[in-house]
């Protein structure tokens, strides 16, 4: 699928106190939750499957569906989708990702979105369309961390072609884009960088 608007960028719109409060709250939820690389890492894992899974991943996550969140962020997305020309159909969103990227934290290329629809659950039927982070962390207080795209045509003879999204550097920024569209966050190499994820689901794409 080409796009107009690989992704739509809000700067600065939700006060920084705000975001103090949501790092807070993951302070406060991190003790009550199972807190891994991804939330709850399996246990399971021997070191050589670990050290695999922190190539791929290493972050702290928990979840979080509080309405107070949401009426903060959740309006955003829906502007994005309108002003970005997508005008995707959405049914509602996932739970809330509060995700701590301490140094040597990163997350290398993927896509949010799977090709085909949740088949259990309270999302059965869905598939995520739109992806949001909020910058809940200014970039001068870490090195690093920056938020990559890759994107391009669907002709593979034409390299693609990588943008960081700058527009999300300041406390408070946040940024919508499609759930398809390849990302990845570059190693935090000093400081801490934290941030809310939030995917909007839908009815599988026609």
């Amino acid at each position: 699928m080409n796009l107009k608007n690989i992704y739509w960028a809000f700067q600065e719109v939700i006060p920084s106190k705000i975001c103090d409060e949501i790092i807070k709250y993951y302070h406060l939820k991190k003790d009550r939750q199972k807190l891994g690389i991804v939330g709850g890492t399996p246990k399971d894992l021997n070191k050589q499957e670990l050290a695999k899974l922190k190539k791929t991943r290493n972050s702290n996550i928990i979840w979080t569906d509080d309405s107070w969140i949401a009426r903060c962020v959740l309006p955003y997305i829906k502007i994005a989708n309108q002003s970005a020309g997508w005008n995707f159909q959405l049914n509602g969103a996932e739970n809330f990702q509060l995700t701590k990227y301490s140094t040597g934290g990163h997350y290398d290329w993927h896509c949010d979105s799977w090709d085909s629809a949740y088949t259990e659950g309270d999302y059965a039927g869905n598939v995520r369309k739109l992806s949001m982070t909020l910058s809940l962390t200014d970039k001068k207080e870490y090195e690093g961390g920056e938020l990559l795209f890759s994107y391009g045509n669907d002709n593979l003879k034409q390299k693609r072609k990588i943008i960081t999204c700058s527009e999300v550097f300041p406390k408070g920024s946040l940024v919508v884009f499609p759930s398809f569209l390849w990302h990845k966050v570059q190693p935090v190499t000093r400081g801490t960088r934290y941030s809310l994820v939030i995917w909007n689901l839908g009815n599988p794409f026609l």
